[in-house]
């Protein structure tokens, strides 16, 4: 395996990183894995702290905000300090916000103090992670392990819900806190494999990360809420951010990654296509319950083959993505997503396995958007750049799953939907579901001709400047 050479460090330095590997792959998972592993359990945590929904509601949306703020926060911290220490520190952080939560089960806000803590460490790892691929594997090396680590991340969100069901009702909800502790087993490791990198001196933009911290609460606060007020101190805090970018001399987020019109795009697209599938992830165990009557165990048994599905296609995302370019690949997954959505869109009410089966489309054909939209993204991008680059596009696609999903729940809660309108759907009972998901099938088309016209006449090129220090 081939190391990309970095500007301050002989090559020969790099020389065990890839023992690192399967140490990434591990810690991915249980980062990806909390995003969803709580969803299920907030009906009990809601019982035992006699709260509404809009009160439980925080146990999942504090963790997407921190989390979503805290892949930028990392990513840019990468741009000047080393990857080994800020993984460190974040697994730490992550550990111990996992720890405080179980010890302070019994106390509400402990336990939203807890999923901030978790949120902000747990951030560090996916953020780290794509900066440790775009930084230290060349062109060819970085599509196989971009699709191994989406695959696995896409496997640990499809089973996230499973396994914490399954916790929450054979033991407690606390116990879910207690998951993300095997991660600290790969600090020795990555102490020992990672490089010891001299980064530049820089200095963090404090008040524009707060800006773009309270832009992104107060949006996700709109969304769950519907409070005008939100909404407006959202639009204040973007302008006052846009202001604070540009006039700083060292920008939270350098304001010429938003004049790279490929960049804006590739932002555009990735907030649509994982809002439109995480909010699949909620619709779903909806319809399956409301529709064919399912329990959480079958529900959970419909889903679980389209997760493997993921992790078993996600390594062809990332061979394909060397072989045929990502462009390819990307085409490949939202044709995949979009024609999953259709069959499902027309098959409720028939034969549950129908929609199992579309299911394992949509998991795959995520596994291959998500593996080649961030070789795209990388290629995109100089180096300098990756870090809070790919942070702040994780950071939108993190972020879009709670709007996406808060604006579907509101949708699906005044029965927006509720009315004639897919020709295969003769069942009052499926109007909603039915439509609904034919919607989001066309918010994918959308977002492939985005994609056509934006990359689809531009070769595959890789990034120079990452190639040259190869």
């Amino acid at each position: 395996m081939h190391i990309a050479q970095s500007a301050d460090k002989p090559v020969q330095d790099f020389a065990d990183i890839r023992k690192s590997v399967p140490w990434i792959y591990f810690v991915i998972f249980f980062a990806v894995l909390n995003e969803s592993v709580f969803n299920v359990s907030t009906p009990s945590i809601a019982k035992q702290f006699n709260l509404d929904a809009s009160g439980v509601s925080w146990v999942v949306t504090i963790f997407f905000i921190v989390f979503g703020m805290g892949m930028v926060i990392f990513g840019k911290l990468s741009d000047m300090y080393s990857v080994k220490k800020l993984i460190t520190i974040g697994i730490v952080l992550y550990s111990f916000g996992s720890i405080l939560g179980f010890v302070g089960q019994s106390w509400y806000p402990a336990v939203i103090v807890s999923r901030g803590i978790q949120g902000a460490g747990g951030a560090a790892i996916p953020a780290l992670v794509f900066v440790m691929v775009a930084r230290f594997f060349t062109a060819e090396e970085r599509g196989k392990l971009f699709g191994i680590i989406t695959s696995t991340a896409s496997f640990a969100v499809g089973i996230g819900p499973v396994l914490g069901g399954y916790i929450a009702a054979s033991f407690h909800w606390a116990y879910l806190f207690l998951i993300p502790l095997p991660v600290l087993a790969a600090i020795p490791f990555f102490r020992k494999f990672l490089p010891s990198e001299q980064r530049g001196a820089g200095r963090l933009d404090l008040i524009g990360a707060a800006l773009l911290g309270i832009a992104v609460s107060t949006l996700i606060l709109f969304t769950t809420e519907a409070n005008w007020l939100y909404l407006l101190i959202t639009c204040v805090a973007l302008v006052l951010f846009i202001i604070q970018i540009r006039r700083a001399k060292e920008p939270f987020v350098d304001p010429s990654l938003f004049s790279n019109g490929l960049y804006r795009s590739a932002l555009i697209i990735g907030f649509f296509i994982f809002g439109t599938v995480m909010s699949m992830m909620f619709v779903i165990p909806l319809m399956l319950s409301n529709t064919y009557g399912l329990d959480t165990k079958n529900i959970g048994l419909i889903m679980f083959p389209g997760a493997i599905s993921a992790v078993i296609f996600g390594r062809v995302a990332g061979n394909m993505t060397v072989k045929r370019g990502s462009h390819f690949v990307v085409y490949m997954g939202l044709a995949l997503i979009s024609v999953s959505l259709l069959l499902q869109s027309s098959s409720i009410g028939l034969w549950v396995w129908y929609i199992g089966a579309a299911l394992m489309m949509m998991y795959i054909g995520f596994s291959f958007v998500q593996t080649a939209l961030a070789e795209s993204v990388t290629q995109i991008l100089p180096n300098h750049q990756i870090g809070v680059g790919m942070g702040l596009f994780n950071m939108i696609s993190t972020i879009s799953g709670a709007v996406v999903t808060a604006l579907v729940a509101k949708a699906m809660e005044q029965e927006l939907f509720a009315f004639p309108l897919h020709p295969f759907i003769s069942d009052s009972k499926a109007y909603m579901y039915g439509n609904l998901i034919l919607l989001l099938s066309l918010v994918v088309v959308a977002s492939a001709l985005l994609y056509y016209i934006s990359f689809g006449k531009k070769a595959k090129t890789p990034n120079p400047i990452t190639e040259q220090l190869g």
